[in-house]
């Protein structure tokens, strides 16, 4: 299975986590048909199956949703063309898509290793092309922090090394099944569904039939 990815470039001088993606960046690789990795289609098609996965497991509407590495928040139109009453927080490190979206797609400047102060819980929250460009310790710090802040379903989209990725893939850290299948069981959440992951105290929920590879 082949995989386009955005790769994630950083300034001189700035580590990856500190990264400042401009405009051009997102130009080529979410607007330019040559090179973007995902369309507003895919990004509607994504965002229906996991609302559609949350509600299913909470048995009520999608309310809250935090993004993190929303980039320029792109979930945020088709989520809220799904659930007009919903309220939805994306989290970036782009200057950039601060400034151009975030009063208008709600957007606060933070990454995984610098999460800004969090709502108490969240029914979805998604981390979509973003989790493999993370250094190991700063994603395992993150993620307990965002399970423990998170009341439904995780979208987290992770491709690991065993599958060839097209596209550039420059500062992607490579890793095999194993270590997702080991972080994600040790903060505590099992696969339902396409990317989606359960909470402990939605295990019980989720049938054997329903689970995936935890």
């Amino acid at each position: 299975m082949n995989v386009k990815t955005a790769p994630k470039q950083s300034k001189p001088g700035k580590s990856p986590r500190e990264s400042c993606y401009d405009k051009s960046y997102f130009d080529k690789w979410y607007r330019d048909p040559g090179h973007r990795i995902s369309t507003a289609a895919s990004t509607l098609r994504k965002a229906a199956m996991a609302v559609g996965v949350a509600e299913f497991f909470l048995g009520r509407k999608v309310r809250q949703v935090l993004d993190v590495g929303c980039g320029e928040g792109q979930w945020q139109p088709a989520l809220m063309s799904l659930r007009p009453g919903l309220h939805y927080t994306g989290i970036d490190s782009s200057e950039y898509a601060i400034r151009r979206f975030g009063k208008t797609r709600n957007l606060r400047k933070g990454s995984f290793g610098n999460l800004p102060a969090l709502r108490s819980t969240y029914d979805l929250i998604i981390c979509s092309d973003c989790l493999y460009y993370i250094e190991d310790a700063e994603l395992i710090a993150g993620l307990q922090i965002l399970v423990a802040h998170l009341e439904g379903i995780a979208f987290l989209e992770v491709y690991p090394s065993e599958i060839a990725l097209e596209g550039d893939t420059s500062g992607m850290v490579p890793r095999p099944l194993a270590f997702y299948r080991k972080l994600f069981r040790n903060v505590g959440l099992i696969s339902c569904g396409p990317h989606c992951y359960a909470p402990l105290h939605l295990h019980e929920e989720v049938t054997p039939a329903e689970r995936g590879w935890l």
